[in-house]
């Protein structure tokens, strides 16, 4: 992945601090917290890099916390019919729920950015089909969250 602009730098540390908040030994203030004070280092190692869009990061981390049941339930109804909730693994979770907030939640990110940030973000931990993955869980729930977009 080349080097993130703003607000890719904040959806990627977005997704680092879901993966981290479902290890449930942090709040999610302590969570964003250390991202924004703590582990922010010019190069972005571990962290936030210092010039990300911090309002996105927060909104993005927050709002995924705050409406964590109904995003689950709308990820688990649209993975294929052999896929559990469970048998997705954190990482990957952690970006369904995070693109699954911005496409129900955030209207003003059109859907194909939304989409594809969170498949970039995919490309750059795995490189066996979680990408194809994500971008298909993520498209059935944008054909539904955003469904008046797809009908023109």
């Amino acid at each position: 992945m080349p080097r993130p602009n703003r607000r890719q730098a904040a959806r990627l540390a977005a997704v680092q601090a879901l993966y981290q908040w479902q290890e449930g030994q942090h709040a999610p203030a302590e969570i964003i917290d250390q991202f924004l004070r703590v582990r922010r280092t010019e190069a972005g190692e571990g962290g936030m890099r210092r010039d990300a869009d911090q309002a996105l990061f927060k909104n993005v981390v927050e709002g995924t916390v705050a409406h964590k049941e109904k995003l689950e339930q709308t990820v688990t109804a649209s993975l294929a019919e052999d896929w559990t909730w469970e048998r997705v693994d954190r990482l990957v979770r952690a970006i369904l729920m995070a693109g699954a907030y911005e496409l129900i939640h955030r209207k003003d990110v059109p859907t194909r950015v939304a989409i594809n940030e969170y498949v970039e973000i995919a490309h750059a931990f795995y490189d066996q089909g979680e990408q194809q993955f994500v971008n298909s869980v993520l498209d059935r729930i944008a054909r539904q969250a955003r469904a008046a977009e797809f009908a023109r």
